[in-house]
């Protein structure tokens, strides 16, 4: 099977120009979903099982850098791991292609600047949010890591780093109000919601550039939903009072109907990933609505059979139901979405 490294090297070779290797690389990616249909949701993971192992020897080498190196000053750990990641990944994302590999090193190289940065910016001290100073550092720290996002995305261009470059930035946003409302609790998830909003417009504007999900694109947006759905879901559900420990009935009521709109905007922009990051929330819900007066193994028995039947029932029906759904919406809304297969 000739993979795109392969054609790389035949572009370096003069086999082929990089215009005919791009439109190549599109044909076979329209090809292969048009086998499997334009609505899985496809992403590259694993392009191999030397993947996995590729990804097993950069964690172990991470490992003891970060070690060896935290022995003189934590902050020298994190850095060497984020410069590291960076080397590594010049040989394993920008000449090797490898999709595991390159996703556990940007998160690697993105949590190293954020950790070197944290740590030099605040002392050390431990990260609280009941003073100002610790605040202030993290928003410091937050933006440098945005802007090593930004330098990362144009060196290899790995499509989650979109994403955690938006999170570095939803965390220096949220850091700059905890320097203003210490205390306040719902103005904090109120920003966390609007936060994942602005981050879920962001996954609909990528979504938009390929709705036919042949592209890089694709994946950014993919990877950017992920990111958007816990950040909108938490808020939703923290503010009903679901994270309470014992949630009243209406508050459980509450989850499932937002769940359900959450299924409805899945099935509209034909993302799971909604659906995924708010899983464990309304499994609890629904335990706490069945399980008052039930053993609690028993009570999950029933909620997992519910919640799983509901899950294997939408994704068997996924494109029939999906096609009803666009259906309802007006054609300036689902011109901007991907076509039902």
């Amino acid at each position: 099977m000739i993979e795109e490294r392969d054609l790389d090297a035949a572009v370096a070779a003069g086999v082929l120009d990089a215009p005919t290797r791009e439109r190549l690389v599109v044909f076979a990616r329209e090809h292969r979903r048009g086998i499997v249909g334009a609505d899985e949701e496809q992403f590259r993971l694993l392009t191999g099982f030397n993947d996995i192992f590729v990804t097993i020897a950069v964690g172990l080498t991470l490992f003891a850098i970060a070690t060896l190196a935290g022995r003189i000053t934590p902050a020298l750990g994190s850095a060497g791991v984020a410069a590291a990641s960076w080397g590594l990944a010049e040989y394993f994302t920008r000449q090797k292609r490898m999709a595991l590999p390159s996703i556990v090193l940007l998160l690697t190289f993105a949590f190293g600047v954020m950790g070197t940065l944290t740590m030099l910016l605040t002392g050390g001290d431990q990260m609280s949010f009941s003073g100002g100073a610790v605040p202030v550092g993290l928003i410091g720290a937050a933006a440098g890591s945005a802007i090593a996002a930004w330098l990362h995305w144009r060196r290899f261009m790995v499509p989650i780093t979109v994403a955690a470059g938006a999170g570095a930035i939803v965390v220096m946003i949220l850091a700059s109000l905890a320097t203003l409302t210490t205390s306040a609790r719902e103005p904090m998830l109120l920003a966390t919601a609007v936060c994942g909003l602005g981050v879920f417009a962001f996954a609909l504007w990528a979504d938009a550039r390929d709705r036919r999900r042949v592209t890089r694109w694709s994946d950014v947006a993919f990877w950017l939903h992920l990111l958007a759905a816990p950040l909108i879901v938490h808020p939703v559900f923290a503010l009903v009072g679901l994270m309470d420990g014992r949630p009243a009935p209406g508050a459980a009521v509450t989850v499932v109907a937002v769940y359900a709109v959450l299924t409805l905007v899945a099935l509209a922009i034909d993302r799971r990933a909604l659906l995924v990051s708010a899983l464990a929330y309304v499994i609890y819900a629904i335990n706490a609505l069945i399980g008052r007066g039930d053993s609690i193994s028993g009570s999950f028995a029933i909620t997992a059979l519910i919640i799983g039947l509901f899950l294997v029932l939408l994704s068997a029906g996924w494109r029939p139901i999906r096609a009803k759904v666009l259906a309802l919406l007006p054609s300036s809304i689902t011109g901007q979405l991907p076509a039902a297969a």
